[in-house]
């Protein structure tokens, strides 16, 4: 027997986005995807201590770097992604900055969204 599914992936792998999130696919904080976090003083000095992919989200988000990009930058889905920055902003480990958009209730800008494509692609 195989130790790769027939998708080519590790059967572990699948298994370990649910363990990430606790079995949820939604955080209490609702970011959209475009949503830039960046590390706190708090976030640098738990990071030691923080699970694995947590650590990588802290080191990923010294800078302002948007959900989408940690998303590909650790090859989890967007949904984990955006569960995992939720729990971390929630708990003091990253702020987040909301596109204007989300907080007016109006429609992405459409280059943004080129901006987020592109920079994903170049991934």
């Amino acid at each position: 027997m195989s130790d790769v599914a027939d998708d080519g992936q590790d059967p572990a792998l699948r298994v370990r986005s649910y363990v990430l999130t606790q079995g949820r696919t939604r955080s209490n904080a609702d970011l959209p995807i475009e949503t830039l976090v960046k590390v706190t003083p708090q976030g640098t000095s738990a990071a030691p201590r923080l699970q694995l992919e947590r650590k990588k989200i802290v080191g990923l988000a010294s800078s302002a770097i948007s959900i989408a990009e940690i998303s590909a930058h650790l090859s989890i889905p967007l949904g984990v992604a955006r569960v995992l920055v939720g729990d971390m902003a929630e708990e003091g480990l990253l702020t987040s900055y909301k596109p204007q958009h989300a907080q007016t209730g109006e429609r992405p800008d459409l280059k943004l969204l080129e901006r987020v494509l592109d920079g994903l692609q170049a991934l």
